[in-house]
């Protein structure tokens, strides 16, 4: 019997604690609780920005990649090239200093390119 009102008790609390939680709507309140087509089309064309913005730094990447595998003094092989507006960063290792000088100085050559970070690091080839 206890049991039964204990539960109850506990419907009853719950109840009182979400009609707490509910407020009424007046008529000024805007219809749709949805964002409004304004808002809407801001986000799709942000959306859209922002889709052409990666596809431009997936093609300076590949141009730069490109640039750099053609040059026959510099082993791609362990490079990896990351573009962010303009901005190139190199990573990965090379066999020797002077492929990473020539690296970053190739890479600031490339149209498109605004500036380079070189983070490669020298790593003999092991043979």
């Amino acid at each position: 019997m206890k049991a039964i009102q204990v539960f109850k008790l506990a419907a009853a609390t719950a109840l009182v604690a979400a009609s707490f939680q509910v407020y009424a709507q007046g008529d000024a309140a805007p219809a749709a609780s949805g964002p409004t087509a304004a808002a809407q089309h801001q986000v799709n064309q942000s959306q859209a920005q922002l889709k052409q913005a990666r596809a431009a730094n997936r093609a300076l990447s590949r141009k730069v990649r490109g640039v750099l595998a053609k040059d026959k003094k510099i082993d791609v092989a362990k490079i990896t090239v990351r573009a962010r507006d303009g901005a190139v960063e190199l990573q990965g290792s090379v066999p020797e200093q002077a492929q990473i000088d020539h690296a970053a100085e190739v890479a600031k050559g490339v149209q498109g390119v605004t500036s380079v970070k070189n983070s490669l690091t020298i790593r003999p080839n092991q043979s």
